[in-house]
């Protein structure tokens, strides 16, 4: 099988190395390869498509000629035998060994769930070492899927990000370098699922838990993303920048506030849906072919 494609992406294959467990709804999946030294990003949101195997299938399965025309390869493959594609983003990228990170958000996987799992959220929860992935990701440090490029005369980032995005901004939030001012809003599952991170920059870090019931400590209703940035003070700034995503819905909610509320400029708003409510992976790809 041949694994390359044009720069500035290419084809990985890799292996499950280790798993850890952050929270009840959430793990963190490492793999490696000979193929990772191939491997280079200079992005903190930089985003990947994994293929990942159905059950019984030892390695997912793609055209044999992973070349320029692997897209529609892949597509012809029979629905319960071509590997299941799914986007994420790079949680973290380390040397020596050559090791990535991602983050995998566990829905339905628990007893009694109210929703069934999909095929990402259950492989993820029951992977192990050894198991074979392929990964499309990029072979240059600066590319198209990275989006968040503040300005250099930024001095005041704003984050927001559902479940799906918090691999994404935390990884902003650690890189950021001293002096920078940070307000975040970070949504979780679960309370179990808040992540301690650490970071040089100046940095206020509110977590959102979304659970099956959306209360708050105090039993009270939990604000929405809305409401949460609506009430926020907001340092004064002179070039504010910011970064939200998730959810392709709230996502355009929360620009039209950051740009029509807030006066920010929209060309300094960078805004991704993850995802939109009520479609699938496959059926967003679809509508946006």
């Amino acid at each position: 099988m041949t694994t390359a494609v044009a720069a500035p992406f290419r084809f990985f294959s890799l292996q499950v190395v280790r798993t850890r467990r952050l929270g009840p709804s959430l793990v963190r999946v490492t793999f490696a390869g000979d193929d990772l030294r191939a491997f280079h990003s200079d992005g903190r949101d930089q985003s990947l498509s994994l293929f990942l195997p159905h059950p019984g299938q030892s390695a997912p399965v793609v055209p044999v000629e992973l070349g320029d025309g692997w897209w529609q390869g892949w597509r012809d493959l029979p629905d319960d035998v071509r590997a299941v594609m799914r986007s994420y983003t790079l949680r973290a990228l380390r040397r020596n060994p050559d090791e990535i990170d991602i983050d995998f958000v566990l829905h339905g996987v628990e007893p009694g769930a109210a929703a069934p799992a999909g095929p990402a959220s259950r492989w993820a929860s029951a992977a192990a070492a050894g198991d074979r992935v392929l990964l499309l990701g990029p072979a240059v440090r600066d590319n198209r899927a990275i989006r968040f490029r503040p300005p250099e005369d930024c001095d005041l980032v704003v984050l927001w990000g559902d479940e799906t995005a918090v691999p994404a901004a935390s990884a902003i939030v650690e890189s950021l370098p001293p002096g920078v001012r940070v307000r975040a809003w970070l949504e979780a599952h679960h309370p179990g699922d808040i992540q301690d991170l650490e970071t040089r920059a100046d940095a206020e870090i509110t977590w959102l838990v979304r659970g099956e019931t959306p209360h708050d400590a105090e039993g009270g209703r939990a604000p929405s993303a809305l409401e949460a940035l609506r009430a926020a003070q907001l340092p004064a700034a002179r070039a504010p920048y910011a970064w939200i995503a998730g959810e392709s819905g709230q996502v355009k909610e929360l620009r039209r506030h950051l740009v029509h509320e807030r006066g920010i400029d929209r060309r300094q708003v960078t805004f991704v849906g993850y995802w939109r409510r009520g479609l699938s992976e496959e059926e967003l790809r679809e509508q946006g072919e």
